[in-house]
């Protein structure tokens, strides 16, 4: 080789060298950039398919709600059948891959976003802190609220002590136990097995009405994203994955309200707040997909702090209140069928749920 030749070679690989230092930070901030992905927009198809979406969710919603509701006059769906622990296991199983598979790596996409400052986003954790924080907290209210519905029932069931004397006489083989009250007399209490179906029953009422708070959360928030959007290609998939995902979750929240025996009215109320809150946040999206940016910093803020919240509501909710209290249940673990049902009930709720976050 020529010192020309080596020459130029150097020079070649000088200004090699130079374009690569150049052009090193453009190619680093496509890595990681703010813009919004270039989809098709079309307000006018993306509109009829957000509003089948309205139609489609609400009907899957109050479905699924809807089935353990009618236990009552369908056998099979009793909560004294034992097709019953297997539908519940399902559902437990569904919540739990909520949580776990579809809003928890939600809430930390959007923490953890390059539009967010490093200072404080990128410096701590704040999605899995957040979800702790609300699974704690979780804990907390369902023990004091537990805890404040016994004491107040337990207390106004109580009879009126006003004793100031009690003797016991024995006379001709019998016991007679006379009372001298001033104010009134107590004519007999529940027995130990009333009260503990009565704290069981106040329990399973808590769970259900904290239950349905972290499935409503998730929805509004979920709902809102795809109102806002104006891309049919985003709407479309979202549309079927959010009609299943809604149908599973009303299975679990009803299966949970069936069994806290709620009045009718009652039952009909919550089912309809739950089916219609995805829709109503659909909507809510729609009226604000004008001015609604998803990817700025404040709205994925927003949605990774509620997302996470909700993410640790559920996780809690699936593993300790649904899952802890039947699989652990003496029903289950003296029957060897119901246990070997459940479980394979859970990995099939866990699994189909787990599918559906291939495409929401």
């Amino acid at each position: 080789m020529t010192d020309l030749q080596v020459c130029s070679f150097n020079v070649r690989k000088i200004i090699s060298s130079v374009l690569i230092l150049l052009f090193y930070p453009t190619i680093v901030c496509c890595e990681c950039t703010c813009e919004v992905e270039d989809l098709k927009h079309d307000k006018g198809e993306a509109l009829k398919y957000k509003l089948g979406s309205i139609l489609s969710i609400l009907v899957a919603g109050a479905i699924g709600v809807g089935l353990p509701l009618l236990g009552k006059k369908i056998k099979a769906l009793s909560p004294e059948n034992d097709i019953f622990f297997m539908i519940k296991a399902f559902a437990a199983g569904v919540i739990l891959a909520t949580g776990f598979v579809h809003i928890l790596p939600d809430a930390f996409d959007s923490l953890t976003s390059p539009c967010l400052a490093h200072n404080p986003w990128g410096d701590f954790p704040f999605t899995g802190f957040v979800a702790m924080v609300t699974a704690i907290g979780t804990l907390m209210v369902d023990t004091f609220a537990t805890g404040f519905y016994k004491r107040m029932h337990f207390n106004k069931s109580k009879p009126v002590n006003t004793t100031d004397e009690e003797t016991a006489e024995e006379h001709e083989g019998h016991v007679h136990v006379h009372t001298h009250a001033t104010h009134g007399h107590a004519h007999g209490s529940a027995s130990p097995e009333e009260d503990l179906a009565l704290s069981e029953l106040i329990r399973r009422r808590i769970i259900s009405q904290v239950l349905e708070l972290g499935i409503v959360v998730h929805s509004i928030i979920i709902g809102i994203s795809l109102g806002a959007s104006e891309s049919p290609k985003t709407i479309k998939p979202l549309m079927a994955a959010l009609s299943f995902h809604q149908f599973f979750e009303g299975m679990g929240l009803g299966g949970c309200i069936t069994l806290a025996q709620f009045k009718s009215t009652s039952m009909a109320i919550m089912a309809t707040f739950f089916s219609l809150t995805t829709p109503v946040g659909i909507a809510v999206g729609i009226g604000i997909s004008s001015i609604y940016n998803e990817d700025s910093p404040t709205a994925r803020v927003v949605e990774g702090v509620f997302n996470a919240a909700s993410a640790g509501i559920l996780i809690y909710m699936a593993l300790v209140d649904l899952l802890a209290a039947d699989f652990m249940s003496p029903r289950m673990q003296s029957n060897l069928h119901i246990q070997l049902g459940a479980n394979v009930s859970l990995l099939l709720g866990a699994g189909c749920m787990s599918f559906l976050a291939k495409w929401a």
